[in-house]
């Protein structure tokens, strides 16, 4: 593609980087096919190329912008799948970023969107805050005749069957230890995360059993209770920042003096973001090497788990006592697409789940986003609704008696009674021994 930048507007390195990224754009429209908006649009506006080229004209002439503009880059989930297919290589995500903080720059939302905005940013990361929250959302439905009409699409959101209490993984420093009388096969760093604490307390507790049988000592830090993904994709910036800070401080703390040797997510979207630190931070002297280092030694818990002997694991009497049921039971596999895109996963926590006895099928379109996207099905009702309908039907079409994801975001997103949804973690741990998911 080409740009017209003046040499002044290239002195700004966010706007030299949109040039490169733009010039390999070639405009071939190998993303429209799987951009899950324009799946359901076909407005070319909602799709990879159709938005960069707004984004070229965004930040050559920030004049001139539209309102129309920013209504298209807000329903990009972000999902990724357009890095998938290029075959140019064009960095999609870091140009929607420096497009949409353009964008609030020029144009300033109307204030009942930024005060969502900010309540959500203030609200999800806090474990906490988000488990009240929904317990005082489920009694607004009793009064939702009385409601905004777009606070009411957020009550929708809320899920019905709500944990007791949050996790208590992540609410102080602790060690986990090794499932071993030797010394640990490795030593990590797990991030408890946020909206998962709060949604599905059992991941945590489930990745920390299946870790410490393998072997493996799990340390957590209260420190760092959010990634800053989700304030950070919604454009608080402020808020987003002082995570990640946080986060690189404490684990890079712990991978140079030895208490650990990796740091490992089991949330993808996490993941996707703690990967890339390393990049957010580049042009800061002062935390460059450091958020290079925690990204460098950062792995989903798959990747982990792939390193591991399961061989003791299938072989213990807890884990015998499982194998029947597990081997009858058929799994559909749905590939979150931070994993899948974002990390560039794919077929691993699938093997990892058939070497463990699962059948297992994808779906059709396994490529499509659920409609989750953080929380995208919160400010994106329509589309993130038409998306989940769409996942569902393939999911269903498999035939199979639950779904595994990576993700807390895919899992609250899909979860039904008819077809629970579970991380793939879960499932594993039952077939190491653990109690039956769903």
């Amino acid at each position: 593609m080409q740009t017209h930048f003046t040499t002044e507007q290239l002195n700004d390195p966010a706007i030299a980087r949109a040039d490169s990224i733009l010039r390999a754009c070639v405009h071939c429209g190998f993303c429209t096919a799987t951009c899950p908006t324009f799946v359901l649009t076909g407005d070319e506006r909602d799709s990879p190329r159709g938005r960069i080229w707004m984004m070229r004209e965004l930040l050559e002439n920030p004049e001139s912008v539209s309102v129309d503009t920013g209504f298209h880059l807000d329903r990009c989930l972000g999902c990724l799948s357009c890095t998938t297919t290029c075959p140019s290589g064009v960095d999609y995500p870091h140009l929607l970023d420096i497009g949409r903080a353009k964008m609030a720059e020029q144009v300033r939302r109307p204030w009942g969107e930024r005060l969502m905005r900010r309540m959500l940013a203030r609200i999800i990361p806090h474990a906490g805050r988000f488990h009240i929250m929904m317990r005082l959302a489920r009694m607004g439905r009793l009064f939702r005749w009385a409601i905004p009409v777009a606070m009411r699409r957020m009550l929708d959101k809320v899920p019905t069957a709500i944990p007791a209490r949050i996790d208590p993984v992540g609410a102080t420093d602790a060690v986990y230890p090794a499932d071993t009388e030797s010394e640990p096969v490795r030593r990590v760093a797990m991030l408890a995360g946020c909206a998962s604490r709060a949604l599905e307390p059992d991941i945590n507790a489930a990745s920390i059993r299946l870790l410490n049988r393998l072997g493996v000592e799990v340390r957590v830090y209260a420190q760092i209770h959010c990634c800053g993904a989700l304030a950070h994709h919604i454009g608080e910036t402020e808020q987003a920042d002082t995570s990640v800070h946080k986060a690189v401080a404490r684990w890079h703390d712990a991978l140079a003096n030895g208490e650990v040797d990796a740091i490992i997510t089991n949330a993808s979207g996490c993941g996707t973001m703690v990967k890339d630190y390393g990049d957010m931070l580049q042009h800061d002297p002062e935390w460059a090497a450091k958020a290079a280092a925690v990204s460098a030694a950062s792995f989903d818990i798959s990747e982990v788990l792939a390193q591991c002997d399961w061989t003791a694991s299938f072989t213990h009497p807890a884990a015998k006592a499982n194998t029947d049921a597990v081997a009858k039971t058929r799994l559909a596999y749905h590939s979150a697409c931070s994993l899948q895109h974002g990390q560039n996963i794919h077929g691993l926590p699938k093997r990892l789940l058939q070497q463990a006895g699962f059948t297992v099928v994808e779906p059709r379109d396994g490529h499509l986003c659920c409609g989750s996207a953080g929380v995208y099905n919160i400010l994106q009702p329509d589309m993130a609704d038409g998306l989940k309908s769409r996942k569902l039907d393939t999911l269903h079409a498999t035939g199979a008696a639950a779904v595994a994801a990576g993700n807390i975001g895919c899992i609250t997103q899909l979860n039904a009674p008819d077809v629970p949804v579970r991380h793939t973690i879960q499932f594993l741990d039952w077939a190491t021994g653990g109690a039956k998911p769903f």
